[in-house]
């Protein structure tokens, strides 16, 4: 729900009741995942999805039912349901979806410190964890008459730290649920769980990520645009004045001249951030990566060509970094996708930091034979672009 963050405060100013339905089970190939969230108001304004257009007229209209009852029901939605037709999901898969006559202030919360919005001590990562009520389907696909749903169900809100805001009523239950929302906060996905007799939907609101960029080289420029659209906050650090500038980087969330392993402590860097080196330059670069490293960076990526990369880490282990440190430093940056301009070369670099924030390769999910320009197999779109 993090992106319908500000729409959901213009409808607050606007004094509008808000509901919503989110899809809290998935079944089969379901075209939004867990988490997936449809705001509808009172006066009939619509947001968000659940469906991609499948079931959301079906939807909009359990939660105005929701708005006028004052009641929570899970609804299945699907092939195996005799609703399929009516609801338009014959292209297949199932879902459950959650619909609600209010959004919980615990998630609206929520949602706006996945936004980014708020004071930087209210943006801590957090999982909400509502009850479903006792009449929902089960886990399985199977036959279902649902009931007549229940009022809201107190809702309990999982910290990154492991500290669970409210109780199941025993230290046991508390202590599994809390593991578990530390496992799904740690991928960045919501889950229904099981525990007992009940079932709770755990939903996920990491921290926004954040992407560290050392150099306000041209490449840069493209790269905060890519990241901004991604959900990403930015940075952008150098210390050249002429490059470290509001005119080049309007839309950085902060811009910031300083040596990086200077600045380090007050932007914060550390686990959470990736970090993209560009600025080729050694007395930038190599304090940079070696901070970036052993602060234990995500993503730590640098510009240069595979000799260039070579030498860096020859001078960056008599510096003093272990093997292991150095095994995660990506170099050269970006994965190989041919181009050659700014763009294209701040493209393949985000397309990286994404597919090592979700533990992927970066290949393609079919095997293809791969494309040879007329130059040959070379490095990355980056180090081409940092050698040129």
């Amino acid at each position: 729900m993090r992106e319908l963050a500000e729409t959901l405060a213009a409808w607050r100013v606007d004094g509008v009741a808000v509901g919503r339905a989110v899809v809290v089970r998935t079944f089969g190939s379901s075209p939004r995942p867990e988490g997936a969230v449809l705001l509808v108001a009172s006066d009939g304004r619509i947001a968000g999805s659940v469906s991609g257009g499948c079931v959301e007229g079906a939807a909009a209209e359990e939660v105005e039912h929701a708005l006028a009852t004052g009641r929570s029901r899970v609804v299945r939605y699907g092939i195996s349901d005799e609703q399929a037709w009516d609801v338009g999901l014959a292209c297949g898969g199932t879902i459950d979806v959650l619909v609600e006559p209010l959004v919980r202030p615990e998630a609206e919360a929520a949602a706006r410190a996945a936004a980014g919005t708020g004071s930087p001590a209210d943006r801590r990562a957090r999982a909400v964890i509502t009850p479903l009520p006792p009449d929902s389907p089960g886990p399985g696909i199977g036959p279902h008459r649902p009931g007549t749903g229940t009022e809201p169900a107190p809702v309990l809100v999982a910290w990154a730290d492991g500290h669970l805001d409210g109780t199941l009523g025993g230290p046991a239950g508390d202590a599994e649920l809390a593991a578990r929302a530390a496992g799904l906060l740690e991928r960045g996905t919501s889950q229904t769980v099981e525990l007992g007799d009940r079932s709770y939907f755990i939903e996920a609101y990491p921290a926004r990520p954040r992407l560290v960029i050392v150099g306000g080289v041209q490449v840069a420029i493209p790269l905060v645009a890519i990241a901004r659209t991604l959900g990403y906050e930015t940075v952008v650090v150098d210390g050249r004045p002429a490059f470290a500038t509001r005119e080049r980087f309007p839309d950085a969330d902060e811009v910031v001249v300083g040596w990086p392993d200077e600045v380090a402590d007050r932007i914060g860097l550390g686990p959470a951030d990736a970090v993209a080196v560009l600025s080729h330059d050694v007395k930038f670069d190599e304090p940079a990566i070696v901070t970036a490293l052993r602060r234990g960076c995500r993503y730590v990526g640098a510009v240069g060509s595979r000799k260039t990369q070579a030498d860096r880490r020859a001078r960056l282990r008599d510096a003093g970094l272990a093997e292991a440190d150095l095994v995660r430093l990506r170099g050269p940056i970006g994965l190989d996708l041919g181009g050659r301009s700014p763009e294209e070369t701040a493209l393949s670099i985000m397309a990286e930091v994404v597919a090592l924030r979700y533990g992927r390769s970066g290949r393609p999910m079919v095997e293809r034979v791969p494309a040879v320009d007329s130059a040959g197999a070379g490095p990355d779109a980056a180090s081409r672009a940092a050698a040129g």
